[in-house]
C-alpha cells in the first residue's frame, strides 16, 4: 500500500475511532468487546442492514482495527422482495463509506412458498458457512441482541420447548464447529438504533417486523404487554440465567456421554453408540442423541423432539432394528447402535 492510500486509510481509522467519544456508545462497546473476551480471532460479521447489523458492523470494524483482526463483512440477499437487491447495494455503499468492505451473498434458485422465514434462515447460515471454509475462518458474528434473548424464550415455551430449546441463545455456540458468537446479547436494541443513527445516519426497516401473520412479530407485541403488567425483560433475564445455570450442568453430562460412549469412524462416517449410551437420564439421552444425528447430518436445526423420542424409544426396546431420521439411518444389531447418513 502506497503512503497516500495509507495515510488515506489512517484518517478514516480514525474517524470511526472518534465515535467512541460518545459516552453511550463507548458504554455500549465496551459491553460488545467484554462478551467476546477479548477474542484475538479472525471473523465474518453477519450484516442484514437493520440498525442491529449495522451497530454489530460497526463495533466489529473498531474491534478488528484494536486487535488486528481479519474481518470479514456479509450481507444476504434472499431475493424474498423486489426491494431486497436494491437495499443490500444501499448497506453496501453505507459500508463503504466507513471503509468496510461488505459482500454480497445471493440466494439463488427457486423459493419457498411456506415456511419462508426457517428456510430462508438456513440458507443464510449456508451462504455464511460457505464463507467461512472459503476464507479459512471459523467465527460468525451474528447481531442477536437482548431482546431477540427474550422473544425466542417466549417462542419456545409456545412450542413446549424443553431446557435446551429455552436457553438455545447464548453469547457462543457451534455449528458444523463453526462458532456463532453473538456479542450484542447483553445490548438492548434501543441502544443499537441509538449506534446505527449516530454512526451511519441510516438503517434498513424490515417490513416483515411489523406483520403479524409472522408469531415472532405477535410475540413482540405480547411482551409490551407484559411489561404494562409489572413483567419486564429484566425479570426475563433472570429467569433465562437462572435456567442456563442448569442448562450447563446437563451439557457436561451429555459431553461425557458422548465422550466415554460414542464413536466415530472418519473413514465411512459411521457413529457407533454402545449399550451405556443409553443408561443415562432421559434428558442426558436426548439431547446426545440430537447431538450425534446432527454430526452425521450436517443439519443446523435438530429434527421435532417427538421424532427424536420416538426413534430412542424404539431403540431401548430389546431387539434389532433399522430406522431412519432427519436424513440419517439408525441400525440396532444386538446392543450397539449404527448411524450413517441416508
Amino acid at each position: 500500500m502506497n503512503q497516500k492510500n495509507l495515510n488515506a486509510l489512517k484518517k478514516i481509522h480514525k474517524n470511526l475511532l472518534n465515535y467512541l467519544k460518545d459516552q453511550k456508545i463507548n458504554q455500549i462497546y465496551r459491553k460488545f468487546e467484554s462478551c467476546l473476551d477479548n477474542e484475538s480471532k479472525n471473523f465474518i460479521v453477519a450484516v442484514s442492514g437493520g440498525p442491529d447489523s449495522l451497530a454489530l458492523a460497526f463495533f466489529a470494524k473498531i474491534y478488528s482495527i484494536k486487535f488486528n483482526l481479519d474481518a470479514k463483512f456479509c450481507v444476504i440477499d434472499h431475493g424474498l422482495r423486489r426491494e431486497s437487491q436494491k437495499e443490500a447495494k444501499i448497506v453496501k455503499k453505507k459500508l463503504n463509506e466507513k471503509l468496510i468492505n461488505l459482500k454480497i451473498l445471493r440466494w439463488k434458485g427457486k423459493k419457498p412458498n411456506k415456511n419462508i422465514q426457517a428456510v430462508a434462515r438456513n440458507k443464510r447460515y449456508n451462504l455464511l458457512l460457505e464463507q467461512c471454509r472459503k476464507h479459512k475462518i471459523n467465527n460468525i458474528l451474528l447481531g442477536h441482541h437482548y431482546d431477540d434473548l427474550i422473544e425466542n424464550f417466549i417462542l419456545r415455551l409456545t412450542r413446549g420447548s424443553g431446557l435446551n430449546g429455552l436457553v438455545s441463545f447464548s453469547k457462543k455456540t457451534q455449528l458444523n464447529d463453526i462458532n456463532l458468537l453473538r456479542p450484542l446479547i447483553n445490548i438492548s436494541k434501543n441502544d443499537l438504533i441509538y449506534t446505527s443513527k449516530k454512526v451511519f445516519n441510516f438503517y434498513v426497516e424490515d417490513p416483515s417486523n411489523n406483520k403479524e401473520i409472522y408469531k415472532r412479530t405477535r410475540i413482540r407485541n405480547l411482551i409490551g404487554n407484559f411489561e404494562k403488567e409489572g413483567l419486564d425483560k429484566n425479570k426475563f433475564l433472570l429467569t433465562i440465567n437462572n435456567l442456563q445455570k442448569s442448562n450447563s450442568s446437563n451439557n457436561f453430562y451429555v459431553k461425557k456421554n458422548l465422550i466415554e460412549n460414542s464413536f466415530f469412524l472418519k473413514k465411512n462416517r459411521k457413529l457407533i453408540l454402545n449399550s451405556n449410551f443409553f443408561k443415562q437420564s432421559e434428558e442426558v439421552i436426548f439431547r446426545s442423541f440430537a447431538t450425534v444425528l446432527n454430526l452425521i447430518n450436517k443439519k443446523f436445526y435438530q429434527s421435532r423432539g417427538k421424532k427424536i423420542k420416538y426413534v430412542i424409544d424404539k431403540l431401548s426396546e430389546n431387539k434389532n432394528i433399522k430406522l431412519t431420521l432427519s436424513g440419517c439411518v439408525i441400525q440396532k444389531i444386538n446392543q450397539t447402535v449404527f448411524i450413517t447418513k441416508e
